[in-house]
């Protein structure tokens, strides 16, 4: 049972009782939903799923049948409403066991998770559905928070894992999500009743409580654990420390307002694109260290995140015009077709 806190250092406890009193259980889910998506420390912009094992009425009988509402392909959870969530008889998607026949058949698996559809839904199931599905609590969180990302995309991730949160959490190894990852799932969470979650292995994080409000409140209080870890551990200075001394903040804007129309034009052949500019203090901290030109290339420690960013991101000097601007971005963008 988690804590009954409000207070959390690193995410915004968000949960109103009153309001969730109101809520069906469908509408319950779609509420945790949001909560957790405008939390971007919590997850990234389109990233993560959320679930409840709901009981509804067969359409054709009338009888009650246990449904999955889990987020369906697509969509935000911050943003997200009812007609985002695909919805699956369970005990449809509990004998998909029986024809599962390995690794090699991870995408026949797919095409079978629209025989399991309830009520005629056309939202589409995601490929994380089975990894919903075959953990035995009643409601699920899986998101991306960062501080739980640098734990798991660590070299020693399993370890750090029972550093960090003891005999409560799991650990899996980073595979390809699908069916054989929920089967591995759902056999830790049956195998180990007292974990209230696992890390992913270079991805990030699974949580599950019997009630929507107790899901929220363990989601929040992992995150806020890892986070807190980090914290203690930190080191100082950052990335190696500053090679490059930051320039003042109207400097600042001043060369970002003469690149990025430059840069925004070289990108918007094919397509249009709006750039975004931040110079906040962790942003500096990185891209002025001496840690920059290895770090990184080494591109996004979590497979969701480059969905947003791409694989690695291109550094541009403040002085690159013309010419030098060209080469950088014809480069990088061989790279990434590459």
């Amino acid at each position: 049972m988690p804590t009954l806190t409000k207070t959390y250092r690193h995410v915004n406890y968000l949960w109103d009782d009153a309001h969730a009193a109101k809520l069906s259980p469908a509408e319950l889910l779609v509420y945790r939903s949001n909560l957790l998506g405008a939390d971007q420390r919590i997850t990234n912009t389109g990233g993560g799923n959320t679930s409840a094992k709901i009981t509804e009425n067969d359409p054709i009988d009338g009888k009650p049948v246990e449904v999955l509402w889990v987020k369906g392909s697509g969509g935000d959870l911050g943003s997200m409403k009812l007609d985002g969530f695909a919805t699956l008889y369970l005990e449809r998607l509990e004998r998909l066991k029986g024809l599962y026949r390995g690794l090699a058949h991870e995408d026949d698996m797919v095409d079978y998770l629209s025989h399991c559809t309830f009520n005629l839904n056309p939202r589409a199931a995601s490929i994380d559905t089975p990894l919903h599905a075959f953990v035995p609590a009643c409601h699920v969180d899986h998101v991306h928070p960062d501080a739980v990302i640098a734990i798991a995309a660590s070299k020693d991730a399993d370890r750090l894992t029972r550093d960090v949160f003891g005999e409560e959490m799991g650990f899996l190894l980073w595979q390809r999500p699908g069916f054989d990852l929920g089967l591995k799932l759902g056999e830790m969470a049956n195998e180990h009743p007292d974990f209230v979650g696992v890390v992913l292995g270079g991805h990030g994080l699974f949580t599950w409580a019997r009630t929507a409000k107790d899901c929220y409140l363990t989601t929040l209080r992992i995150i806020n654990k890892a986070a807190e870890w980090l914290e203690a551990c930190r080191k100082r200075p950052a990335f190696g420390g500053e090679r490059v001394r930051t320039l003042a903040g109207s400097a600042r804007r001043e060369v970002a307002a003469r690149l990025m129309p430059e840069i925004r034009g070289r990108i918007s052949r094919n397509e249009h694109k709006v750039g975004h500019f931040t110079d906040a203090p962790e942003v500096l901290e990185f891209v002025n260290s001496g840690a920059l030109e290895n770090l990184a290339p080494l591109g996004t420690s979590c497979p969701d995140h480059f969905l947003r960013t791409k694989i690695r991101p291109l550094i541009v000097p403040k002085d690159a015009d013309g010419a030098p601007l060209d080469e950088l971005i014809d480069s990088y963008r061989a790279d990434y077709a590459a």
